[in-house]
């Protein structure tokens, strides 16, 4: 497995620091699902379900309190560096880096793991090429429109060539056409350079778009329930599979063990 989460259980004070066991405050509590090589999840969940510290989890930010979580067989936290280069993050807002250009942007995280100029040019050059942006190379970011800012976060973290590609909530901030065409492109490029992704939306539609499962969470956070998107749109229609989840998603859906739906 690529990514194990097994009964993983996160808690925090009031003010945000790590309480003990014997108080209260969980964010993430039993957590527990497996991701295989090559498969792209996408999680789903009402705000403050957990996925945010599921995230955090997952990247090293902060450890679990209880249970344990295991990336390309090592541990997140306790072994971060080992994982340096083999993660990489497009998060919601692009993050570049105003004074780079676009093709200085793709290539700093090869600058960061002192990868030759030449090579790491060579690598930007391809993934802006692979993302209609070679004619931007040049460019700053300020004189690039929203959705080829995201498009330059997206080459930037393929040129690392990494094995995980995770993702949170990457196309919210965009107009919808816009969205569903980047959506369209980045699954592509995962399934062609045979990545392993984790894709956290707010969207049903983005879950299904993008997702071979997808995972439901409630608070604190835990799995409620996992579709097989392939398996499930061949016994239902996509709005019926889109009704089905926010069924699962909503209050009215009692939290129960997990329902494998595939």
């Amino acid at each position: 497995m690529i990514v194990e989460f097994d009964n993983v259980s996160k808690r925090f004070e009031s003010d945000g620091s790590v309480s003990d066991e014997s108080t209260s405050g969980f964010a993430v509590k039993d957590l527990t699902f497996h991701i295989g090589e090559h498969e792209l999840i996408a999680v789903v969940g009402k705000t403050g379900c957990g996925k945010s510290t599921m995230f955090n989890l997952l990247i090293g930010l902060i450890e679990p309190t209880s249970g344990s979580v295991r990336v390309l067989g090592k541990n997140p936290f306790a072994q971060f560096n080992d994982l340096a280069g083999k993660i990489s993050v497009v998060f919601q807002s692009d993050r570049l880096l105003p004074w780079r250009t676009t093709l200085e942007n793709v290539t700093y995280g090869l600058e960061l793991r002192k990868v030759p100029k030449e090579e790491r040019l060579a690598a930007g050059r391809e993934w802006l090429q692979r993302l209609g942006l070679e004619m931007h190379a040049d460019k700053w970011p300020l004189l690039l429109s929203g959705g080829m800012r995201q498009r330059v976060s997206i080459a930037r973290a393929f040129a690392t060539n990494p094995e995980i590609l995770l993702c949170d909530e990457p196309f919210s901030a965009l107009d919808e056409l816009t969205g569903a065409n980047l959506r369209q492109e980045f699954h592509r490029l995962v399934k062609e350079t045979h990545k392993t992704g984790v894709f956290i939306t707010h969207s049903i539609n983005e879950a299904i778009d993008i997702g071979d499962r997808i995972l439901v969470l409630h608070s604190p956070g835990h799995v409620v329930a996992e579709f097989s998107v392939a398996q499930a749109l061949k016994e239902c229609s996509r709005e019926q599979l889109k009704q089905k989840i926010l069924d699962v998603m909503s209050d009215a859906a009692p939290d129960r063990q997990l329902a494998k739906i595939v």
